[in-house]
């Protein structure tokens, strides 16, 4: 069985951490459908070097386990990679900051 790259992990020395984010984006209440469409146009409307903040929660109220967390590690390392200059776990580990190339 291949293995799986690991998530970035939350580091209190990364400058992507300490940036001001752009934008904002709650996915509380989404659909995974809803999150992937709201996520994608989210990265695609910003400007190079803009640091975004996208809330995915940790998956604790989902009674099947995380849907949001997992859906958005996803896009960032596949369909919106070439997107992006850098992402993170933010410091609670409920979202990803995320800075657009």
């Amino acid at each position: 069985m291949p293995r799986r790259r690991p998530e970035p992990r939350y580091s209190s020395h990364d400058a992507l951490l300490d940036s001001r984010p752009a934008a904002t984006l709650d996915l509380h209440g989404f659909s995974a459908a809803e999150a992937r469409s709201a996520v994608s146009a989210l990265v695609r409307q910003q400007r190079g070097g803009a640091v975004l903040h996208v809330i995915t929660g940790k998956g604790r109220g989902s009674s099947g386990g995380a849907v949001l967390r997992p859906l958005v590690s996803g896009l960032l390392k596949g369909e919106l990679r070439p997107l992006l200059a850098d992402w993170s776990l933010d410091e609670s580990g409920g979202g990803f900051r995320v800075r657009v190339r």
